[in-house]
């Protein structure tokens, strides 16, 4: 069969794909974008980011209902109309997948659905549903994800053992949810379903929840899904699941007890792992770590100076909008393009609980892990007019500063919209900003943001709505 000709080939539609893919397409290169689903947007879109948070919006919705009472305002108790939700949620993904489709079209990028295998270092080979398709190419992007980690013990062939994937379906609202993982996943979709009305039991293993973030701003997080979550049991391990009927029997042992309990469904959130496997990789220069993950350098480069991997396949934190940076490097690195290194620049993360929690740059465990010298400042909440306003104090800001430059190391925010804050603290670190550059910025009032301004003021020690010591 002839193959067809093109100058890159970008695997996989995700938020590093088709972003490496119209980028590419933008800087006037012939570009082939090859997607094994039907629907483009990956993960993140189809069975991630975007359906989490919608599913996260509709039920925080039902949560801010409940907590009207004391403003004087009733409401009667919420009817959930799963078959509704469900359309909801799918509209939005397949408005947005739609969209991306006519981004690719309008830009002349080639979409094959099928999946990819690479014959050699320039020859990739496509399954589609019309056959076999060989695609020549002078350089690949390799953007194929990830998927959620299913321990062979945890998985019984039982629907009732969810990973993200089906629970994002929300099939139905569990009386008891059993959330394995108390990470990203697990805190998000324990929410979800918490504000549906299941009574939820999260596990953790470790000695802590959402540990990438520093445990003061962890706090108000992990306290209030004390208060919406049925229990949390930290340094638990799950030692064996079983079907039970139509429930799914745990094993589990947690301060010195074993215990046996029945659930109606489990989620497994443990993590994720990379979708290398089936490939063709073995027919290329490409490494792969020991945990499974593609092998980069910080072009993005692999092994095989031919291809290129970005996105969760190229391992570090799974996060899509790092996703999207890695796909600009890559094609920067390609084109020629002045590119700079992935380890430069800022990635902030975000939990979108309830508080979200929010950070970037270095957090103080980090600062400390490394020997760098810091100072903190903090602001509370409870002294923002615009947290009080809607009865939501529960939040934090906090700053790691160095205390000789003054420069914004780190910035730290829980709290609500703390996803949309971080973004002023990335763009201050990634400017080298000082705390007195953020302190002399005139922020709105009253707003959210002006906890920024205040917890630079509070380095000061002059911050107007809370007392804060001076700094010698």
């Amino acid at each position: 069969m002839d193959s067809i000709k093109t100058e890159i080939v970008v695997i996989g539609a995700g938020p590093g794909g088709y972003a490496a893919a119209f980028y590419a397409a933008d800087l006037g290169k012939k570009v082939i974008l090859v997607e094994r689903e039907q629907r483009l947007g990956g993960v993140c879109l189809n069975r991630g980011c975007i359906p989490s948070k919608a599913l996260l919006y509709a039920t925080h919705q039902i949560v801010n209902a409940r907590e009207s009472a004391h403003r004087g305002i009733t409401f009667a108790e919420p009817e959930v109309n799963l078959d509704k939700l469900r359309a909801w949620k799918n509209s939005i993904l397949e408005k947005l997948a739609g969209g991306v489709a006519t981004l690719a079209k309008m830009r002349g990028v080639r979409v094959i659905q099928g999946r990819g295998y690479f014959e050699g270092s320039q020859m990739l080979r496509v399954e589609t549903g019309q056959g076999q398709q060989f695609i020549q190419f002078e350089q690949a992007i390799l953007a194929v994800g990830s998927l959620a980690a299913l321990p062979k013990a945890f998985d019984l062939g039982n629907p009732r053992v969810m990973t993200s994937t089906e629970a994002l379906e929300v099939e139905d609202i569990p009386e008891n949810l059993l959330v394995v993982g108390g990470g990203y996943i697990g805190m998000e979709m324990g929410t979800v379903y918490a504000g549906l009305g299941s009574r939820i039991v999260l596990v953790e293993a470790l000695d802590g929840i959402l540990l990438g973030a520093d445990p003061d701003l962890a706090r108000p997080v992990v306290s209030n899904a004390k208060r919406s979550f049925k229990e949390i049991r930290l340094k638990a391990k799950v030692a064996k699941m079983a079907t039970a009927g139509k429930k799914i029997k745990v094993e589990m042992e947690h301060n010195g007890q074993k215990l046996s309990e029945l659930y109606d469904r489990v989620l497994v959130s443990v993590g994720r792992v990379p979708n290398s496997a089936n490939l063709g990789l073995e027919n290329t220069r490409v490494e792969l770590d020991e945990r499974g993950f593609v092998k980069v350098n910080e072009r993005q480069q692999t092994d095989d100076p031919k291809i290129y991997a970005v996105g969760d396949i190229a391992g570090g934190i799974l996060l899509a909008h790092k996703a999207n940076k890695e796909a600009h490097i890559a094609v920067e690195s390609i084109t020629g393009e002045n590119s700079v290194p992935l380890n430069e620049i800022v990635i902030p993360a975000v939990v979108f609980t309830d508080p979200e929690l929010a950070w970037c740059g270095l957090t103080e465990a980090e600062a400390r892990e490394r020997g760098v010298k810091y100072a903190i400042a903090k602001f509370p909440w409870s002294a923002s007019g615009r947290a009080l306003s809607f009865d939501r104090t529960d939040g934090m800001t906090k700053m790691i500063i160095d205390p000789e430059t003054e420069r914004v190391l780190g910035v730290g925010i829980c709290g609500a919209g703390a996803g949309e804050l971080i973004s002023e603290a990335v763009l201050a670190i990634e400017m080298g900003a000082t705390a007195e550059d953020i302190a002399l910025s005139v922020h709105p009032h009253p707003t959210l943001s002006e906890t920024l301004m205040e917890c630079a003021e509070a380095f000061y020690g002059l911050a107007t709505h809370t007392l804060s010591k001076k700094r010698e």
